[in-house]
């Protein structure tokens, strides 16, 4: 199982010291945080698409080049990659360019965004939302395994003997995961093409997502490609911790109470009671994320988000240690034990590339 974080990327004030940082300091620091991952043993560590203020994450993929070639081990993702507005071919190549600056470690997870004028910024529709998502990954599904592609959409010009650039490394795509929080439709299109369903369970309660998981998983077992529980599953999270659960509660509560995104609405006690939000020691985090086996099954990956709400970049570091040294150790070695053999691990480069490698020998 895969364990990380990923960041939306905000620029917030401070809300105990009235201090907002700059877009510059921001970005410096999204990149401190990535490499603070890998050296404390994390797997994953991903980043949003935005381009609407207060956020900065406009190009991921600029910047987890910059990542790839300041850090070794750590696998470089997305938490969104709109496939809605992003041209999929720009898409393709981006990513197989990714793929062979950072040695393979690389996937995407795509989504529809949550942000409406992003549409027309790029020139679509938001009414599109669902068929642009859908045609656009069907095209980016084929320009990673065919050398040449003639193509013809609703929603951009037609391709003719056209070969995108370059070609993904080893001949293996990255592995995609479909991210959503509300469209049964991302998930079936998960599900058709044997990729990744992420569902990012941060706001909304967990019967919600646990429908959306198991219509997945059903849909994964209908088209062929294993058992409804060998289907690949990734969750989001949200963590605050600090080693006395008193001592969390007091430091967040302003970051939660004046979060654009949440703030000025629930309690931070009823947010934490029907959402997955953490808010407490390295025990109440490792208890609850244990938790989500229960409602979910066996899944491959479990992403925190830590960095958001004008936390300083000394927190999240300090956050970042309780999770490598105090919380992913245990969460590695219980969901080790209660998985079953046959369920597979998350996806990486090397295991597609030995799957494609032995498909080969097969035929």
């Amino acid at each position: 199982m895969q364990f990380g974080i990923f960041s939306v990327g905000d620029v917030t004030t401070d809300p105990t010291t009235g201090r907002t940082p700059t877009e510059a300091e921001r970005i410096k620091a999204m990149v401190a945080i990535a490499q603070k991952a890998e050296e404390v043993g994390l797997d994953v560590f991903a980043m949003g698409e935005h381009h609407n203020r207060p956020f900065v994450p406009s190009s991921p993929t600029t910047m987890l080049g910059y990542i790839a070639g300041r850090t070794d081990n750590i696998l470089l993702s997305t938490s969104t990659t709109l496939i809605t507005t992003n041209d999929p071919v720009k898409i393709a190549e981006d990513f197989a360019m990714l793929q062979h600056l950072a040695d393979g470690r690389v996937d995407l997870m795509l989504g529809r965004g949550n942000t409406g004028p992003v549409y027309p910024w790029f020139g679509k529709d938001i009414r599109d939302g669902i068929p642009l998502a859908i045609e656009n990954y069907a095209l980016l599904h084929r320009l990673w395994r065919e050398d040449v592609v003639n193509w013809e959409g609703k929603f951009r010009t037609p391709l003719q003997s056209f070969t995108s650039t370059p070609r993904p490394l080893d001949d293996v795509p990255p592995f995609v995961w479909h991210g959503s929080i509300r469209s049964p439709e991302i998930a079936e299109q998960a599900a058709y093409y044997g990729d990744g369903f992420f569902a990012n369970h941060i706001f909304w309660p967990t019967d919600h997502f646990k429908r959306l998981i198991d219509l997945y998983r059903r849909r994964y077992e209908h088209y062929g490609h294993g058992s409804a529980d060998q289907a690949i599953v990734g969750l989001g999270g949200q963590v605050f911790l600090r080693k006395n659960s008193q001592d969390a509660v007091r430091e967040f509560r302003p970051y939660f109470d004046n979060a654009p995104v949440y703030g000025h609405g629930p309690s931070l006690e009823d947010f934490t009671e029907q959402t997955p939000l953490t808010v407490g020691s390295p025990e109440q985090v490792i208890e609850k994320t244990l938790t989500f086996r229960e409602h979910f099954g066996d899944y491959q990956r479990q992403l925190f988000l830590v960095d958001h709400a004008g936390l300083p970049l000394k927190t999240v570091l300090e956050q970042l240690d309780l999770l490598g040294e105090e919380v992913i150790p245990v969460l590695r070695k219980e969901f080790a034990a209660r998985r079953p053999a046959h369920v597979p691990d998350a996806p990486t480069h090397a295991s597609l590339l030995a799957a494609k490698a032995a498909t080969e020998v097969a035929v």
